[in-house]
């Protein structure tokens, strides 16, 4: 089992930036990915960003240039960087891990992007 526990959403105005933070629990070693992904409201679950044990990183479309994912494997902790928010960029964050058994979500963090 992993746990995983996002911080960092709120509110914020076009342009601006926040960071995200996930940090995992539990059977860490078993981790071979984490990942971002989010939901607005009345929309379907959008891909954001992954990264594996191997550093290999990919990103949605939407967000290619503007997010940043990182991963600090020392402290079992994974990050988002968004830069240049846009309303559109509105949405419930979850962060995820995958296993060669399961995938685990986090509670999600909400992002406010208005002015």
């Amino acid at each position: 089992q992993v746990q995983l526990v996002e911080s960092g959403g709120g509110l914020v105005q076009p342009g601006e930036s926040l960071r995200l933070s996930c940090v995992a629990s539990g059977s860490v070693s078993s981790i071979l990915s984490m990942g971002w992904s989010r939901q607005a409201p009345g929309k379907e679950r959008e891909f954001v960003a992954l990264i594996t044990s191997a550093q290999t990183i990919n990103y949605g479309d939407s967000v290619k240039g503007r997010f940043t994912i990182s991963r600090d494997n020392a402290r079992d902790l994974v990050y988002l960087q968004m830069n240049s928010l846009k309303p559109e960029d509105t949405a419930v964050y979850n962060c995820y891990a995958r296993t060669s058994l399961s995938t685990y979500w986090g509670q999600g963090t909400q992002v406010t992007v208005s002015s």
